[in-house]
Parts: C-alpha cells; structure tokens; sequence
C-alpha cells in the first residue's frame, strides 16, 4: 500500500473514531469503513470495486450509505455543509454529485 493511500485510509478511519465519540475496539471496522468511503476497498479478486458493486445500480449511492456526505467532501476536497448542500440539490447520482464538487472546488480557487 503506498504511504499516500495508506495515510488518507489513516486520516479518514480516525476522523470515523472521533465522530463515534472515540470508541475502544474498533479500529480494524473504523479501517474498512474508510477504505471502503474512499474507493480503496478490495474485493476477493483484488480488484478496487466498481460504482455498481460499491454504490448501487447505475453509479447511484446506496440510501443505506450514511456517510455519504463526508465520503463525497472526502473525494473531492469540499466541506461537509457543501456536500449536504449538493446532494440535497441533485439526488444520488454519484457521476453528477462528484462532477458539480470539482466544479465546485474549482470556482473556489
């Protein structure tokens, strides 16, 4: 794993334990849950899932995925209250969710 990935993996699983008021013994769920946001889960084949397996049909986020707003400003680099803000807006749909982040992100700069 190269140290890029493996310490934003890292940031990500810590940011899930402080949210979670800090719990004991749940390290390698924290880990998993933030491979998984991040797009670097693996499945048995060694392959990175694609949007259908991880999101659903048609690249749309799962309603079941809660985090889905700190898993979209996490991807893009936007914050939370703009991610909510972009989802309530523009529905599921991860491709239109993640292009109007980076047009997002870049009108900011």
């Amino acid at each position: 794993m190269d140290n890029d990935r493996h310490e934003k993996i890292r940031q990500r699983a810590y940011e899930i334990w402080m949210r979670e008021g800090r719990p004991d013994g749940a390290h390698e769920r924290h880990w998993q849950q933030a491979k998984q946001e991040l797009g670097y889960d693996v499945t048995t084949t060694g392959q990175a899932n694609d949007d259908a397996a991880e999101h659903g049909p048609a690249g749309t986020i799962a309603s079941s995925d809660v985090l889905t707003v700190e898993a979209l400003a996490m991807r893009t680099g936007i914050t939370g209250d703009q991610a909510q803000e972009l989802i309530d807006r523009l529905g599921t749909d991860r491709a239109t969710l993640e292009q109007a982040a980076r047009n997002l992100k870049t009108a900011e700069s």
